[in-house]
C-alpha cells in the first residue's frame, strides 16, 4: 500500500478527531475538524447521522487512526503488530511502545520537528544522528541510552527552530530527555503506556488482528 499523499486534515476529518498531523495548525481555529466537524466528501454529514457501528468497523476505524496519526503503511503497521505480538506484556501496549519509539516519532516527541511528517523529511534529507552517525531510516527503533541528535549544520533550519520554539511552550515525556541547548535527547526507557500522550483504544486493534 502506498503512502497517502492527500491533504492530511482529511484523515483527521475521517476519523472525526485531532490526529495532530499539521503541527501547530492543529492548535488554531484553521483546524478543519474544528470547522467542519463531519467526515469529508459529499456525503460526509449524512455519514455522521448512520446508524451504530458495528464491533468490526470500530475496530477497523481504530486500526486506521492509530496508523494515520504515526504515518506507517498498512504493511509496516502489520509488521510491527507481528513483531510486538510475541514480546511479553500487553501486547497493545507493547504496539504503541514499538510505534513510539521509530525514529521519526521520536525526533517528533524531541521537538525537533512539528510533525511527524516533518521529522520523516528531516530523517531522510540527513540532519538527524543517531550515536553520532548520520542515519536515513524513519522506522529505526530507538534504543534505550541511544542519543539523537540533529546535525551542527542543520541546527538553524528554520523548521527545526520553530519545532523547538513551539515544543518550549508544551510539557515533557518521562522516558525522553531532551537537551535544547545541544539540540540532542536520549530514550531513557520503553515508554509505558501512562506515559504516551495518545487517545487510541489500542486493545481494539488487538482484536481486529486476532480475529
Amino acid at each position: 500500500m502506498a503512502r497517502y499523499t492527500g491533504p492530511s486534515c482529511r484523515q483527521c476529518r475521517r476519523e472525526g478527531a485531532k490526529l495532530f498531523l499539521k503541527g501547530t495548525k492543529c492548535f488554531t481555529e484553521k483546524c478543519p475538524v474544528e470547522r467542519r466537524p463531519y467526515a469529508p466528501g459529499q456525503h460526509g454529514q449524512a455519514t455522521a447521522r448512520r446508524k451504530k457501528m458495528s464491533e468490526f468497523a470500530k475496530q477497523l476505524r481504530e486500526k486506521q487512526k492509530i496508523k494515520r496519526i504515526y504515518g506507517i503503511s498498512e504493511k509496516q503497521f502489520r509488521n510491527t503488530f507481528e513483531r510486538v505480538a510475541s514480546q511479553a506484556g500487553i501486547t497493545g501496549h507493547n504496539l504503541l511502545a514499538a510505534l513510539e519509539t521509530r525514529l521519526d516519532n521520536v525526533v517528533y516527541r524531541m521537538g525537533f520537528a512539528p510533525s511527524r511528517k516533518a521529522a520523516r523529511q528531516l530523517i531522510r534529507h540527513r540532519h538527524i544522528e543517531v550515536k553520532g552517525r548520520l542515519l536515513d531510516i524513519p522506522s529505526y527503533q530507538v534504543r534505550p541510552g541511544e542519543e539523537v541528535r540533529v546535525k551542527q549544520s542543520s541546527r538553524e533550519l528554520v523548521l527545526v527552530m520553530s519545532a523547538m520554539e513551539q515544543a518550549s511552550k508544551g510539557g515533557s515525556l518521562s522516558w525522553i530527555a531532551v537537551d535544547k541547548e545541544s539540540f540532542s535527547g536520549r530514550v531513557l526507557e520503553k515508554p509505558a503506556r501512562t506515559s504516551i500522550p495518545l487517545a487510541a483504544q489500542e486493545q481494539l486493534v488487538v482484536e481486529l488482528y486476532s480475529k
